[in-house]
């Protein structure tokens, strides 16, 4: 029974507490995450590592007044279970419940909404920033504008990425009022990599507490301001003097602590390292960092799956463990799918080929089990590289790798592509540098929701010049694309595929090339011809099976590409059907439906009746795939009712290639 969870008002109740108290409530957020995660999935060992920070943070602050910014979102289960969602936490990640990341429309105590790392020292910064303007502009120091705090909770990994140093440079320089806890367990998902985590790393021993407690202390503060006033009106010996004692002083700090030294030197205060699971010890630091004022650090050194032993042990494995599992053990019990994931195939298939080629090398960003290079890491260890969470680094890096005779494969998700999109237009497009795009997860993710589904990269790759674009249909046209992908050189190429199983078809012993831009047809129709891409097309021949039973003819293509399209084949199917119905996993705007629009009308087919069939120009909310397939109309039920409708009051275009008037093509609307 989580007695102080279901009975104190939260966050306010906090402070009320006692210490035991407080080590109570943590044992209680431990229970409930590990509870509701078993049974619903989710980030469970980050949330483990961070609830003494939370509780700590909520016990000083003031949420939601206060603003309280997270960095990443993974770690903010005490915080959602700290700000009154106890009650509905049951309902995590499950469609039309609670999101696994911080959400601004899902609660006033998330002042900032975060999927993806690196972000939350920009938007605290913003926060701080806007507070001074409107101070300065005269708004009164009770002004819901101006009377708030700032405090962002920053994981060591999210640290690595280059928006983050863009914000610690800024924050430097301007030095706003704030206070940021960096919660170091020394991971990412995987073991956090880089000459910052090198740094961190061999300074997470604890120093004495009265060095730390001194810089706070109200009467030193005190005598610091009027020494550095006086000697600043003394002219050029006051400076002298004063540069002199900054000196002495920052040699005492950097024996004391080395770690902070280089937070220091960019202008921040940094107190630290501290026990980041001891609240109290937090709760102090907290007070002196508002004391201090300005930008100041507090480095909490935390272990990833904190308090449940199977979590402690293996954290990479239980950041987002398969489920369910007994919340106990930690005992798996997922049923095993029968067909090999995406991921899995494309894997294996690299490992296959990177035994034959040895220009073959491979990079992720921070994601080596998630886009199963992990595995071809313990293959070719030294030909394997994780940049870490810097997408926009890896894709230069590979750029240049290339360029040197490499064949590199730069595997990461849809939605962390999106970040890399200025140097895949400048490094790689613009320079045609053969690099090969594996992207995971592109479609629809389920469950980690809105900032996560893979619904934007047909629309943002393909308007670059130079860039080849395909998605397989199944798991063994993917092991075929891979091998497509490294024996092209002219240019660079990008071959995307979704998250989980694959349909379960045999695969091919042999690999082959597949001639590019290049479609197949997989049934034939005379009245409609339905164009697709990726998995989509298995439910597309399955409405199309059922639309014949109602006495419609329609035909089914695998377009495989996206870029180049396949215009003969297209202009093949406007002959035969008269009628084209495109379908994707993609949003709708810009994606592969607009695609085949534009060839259309540059082929001068411009009376083509097309119904459009993705996702409309909306954010998706989390759910299982299928939830949110069958919610979208994506599944065979949706397609089939779709194109019926449709079908039913439709025309047909001009035929034998005949050119008549444009007219308005119609679009499926939102279901």
């Amino acid at each position: 029974m989580a007695s102080l969870l279901a009975t104190l008002d939260l966050p306010q109740g906090l402070k009320r507490l006692t210490p035991e108290e407080r080590k109570q409530l943590a044992q209680e957020i431990r229970e409930v995450i590990v509870n509701t995660v078993s049974k619903n999935g989710g980030h469970l060992a980050s949330g483990l590592g961070s609830v003494e920070i939370f509780i700590a943070v909520h016990t000083v602050f003031d949420s939601p007044r206060d603003k309280i910014v997270l960095d990443t979102g993974h770690q903010g289960y005490p915080h959602k279970l700290l700000t009154g969602r106890y009650p509905v936490f049951h309902t995590l990640r499950q469609l039309g419940g609670l999101s696994g990341f911080p959400r601004r429309e899902e609660s006033e105590h998330d002042c900032w909404g975060v999927g993806h790392g690196g972000t939350g020292l920009s938007a605290a910064m913003g926060f701080a920033m806007a507070r001074k303007h409107w101070l300065n502009a005269g708004i009164p120091p009770d002004d819901p504008r101006v009377n708030y705090r700032v405090v962002c909770v920053i994981g060591d990994a999210a640290l690595e990425e280059g928006m983050a140093w863009e914000a610690l440079h800024n924050i430097g320089h301007h030095k706003p009022d704030m206070v940021i806890i960096l919660n170091d367990n020394g991971m990412s998902i995987a073991p956090s990599v880089g000459a910052i985590e090198n740094y961190l790393h061999r300074h997470r021993q604890f120093p004495a507490d009265w060095f730390r407690k001194l810089r706070s202390e109200p009467h030193y503060l005190q005598l610091k301001r009027m020494v550095e006033e006086a000697l600043s009106k003394m002219g050029p010996a006051g400076e002298i003097t004063l540069e002199v004692i900054r000196h002495i002083k920052n040699n005492i700090k950097e024996w004391l602590i080395p770690p902070g030294m280089l937070f220091e030197e960019l202008g921040f205060t940094y107190l630290g390292p501290v026990d980041g699971h001891n609240t109290e010890v937090l709760i102090e630091c907290l007070h002196e960092a508002l004391r201090i004022g300005g930008p100041v650090i507090i480095h909490a050194v935390t272990k990833k799956g904190k308090g449940v032993p199977y979590a402690e042990a293996d954290p990479w494995k239980y950041h987002t463990p398969l489920f369910p599992f007994d919340p106990q053990t930690g005992e798996i019990k997922a049923s095993k799918d029968t067909a090999p994931s995406y991921t899995s195939v494309f894997s294996q298939t690299l490992i296959r080929l990177a035994e034959k080629d040895k220009r073959i090398v491979a990079m992720t960003a921070a994601m080596p089990d998630g886009t199963g290079l992990d595995k071809f890491a313990k293959h070719f260890p030294d030909r394997f590289y994780d940049v870490g969470m810097a997408e926009q680094h890896a894709v230069g890096f590979a750029a240049a790798l290339a360029f040197s005779g490499l064949r590199p494969v730069c595997a990461i998700y849809s939605t962390f592509l999106q970040r890399a999109f200025d140097q895949i237009i400048h490094d790689v497009c613009l320079q045609k540098a053969p690099v090969v795009f594996a992207i995971d997860r592109a479609g629809l993710v389920g469950q980690d929701g809105h900032t996560h589904h893979g619904i934007f990269d047909i629309a943002y790759l393909r308007l670059m010049p130079n860039m080849v674009l395909m998605m397989p249909k199944d798991e063994n046209e993917l092991q075929h694309m891979v091998y497509t992908a490294l024996r092209y050189e002219q240019g660079p190429i990008a071959v995307r595929y979704p998250r989980g199983a694959g349909v379960g078809v045999p695969r091919d012993d042999e690999l082959r090339e597949l001639p590019v831009g290049k479609g197949e047809w997989l049934r034939d129709g005379t009245d409609a011809v339905i164009v697709g891409i990726g998995q989509i097309v298995y439910a597309a021949l399955d409405a199309a099976q059922r639309l014949e039973r109602d006495g419609f003819s329609v035909g089914v293509i695998n377009a495989r590409f996206v870029k180049p399209m396949d215009k003969e084949l297209l202009q093949e199917a406007v002959e035969r059907g008269g009628r084209l119905i495109t379908v994707e996993e993609h949003n709708l705007c810009g994606g592969f439906g607009s695609a085949v629009l534009e060839v259309l009308s540059e082929m001068g087919w411009h009376n083509v009746p097309v119904l459009r069939i993705g996702i409309p120009d909306c954010f998706v909310e989390h759910g299982t795939v299928s939830q949110l397939r069958a919610k979208l109309r994506l599944d065979a039920d949706g397609i089939y009712e779709q194109v019926r409708a449709w079908l039913k009051g439709g025309q047909r275009a001009e035929r034998g290639g005949q050119r008549v008037t444009e007219r308005e093509t119609p679009v499926s609307q939102k279901g």
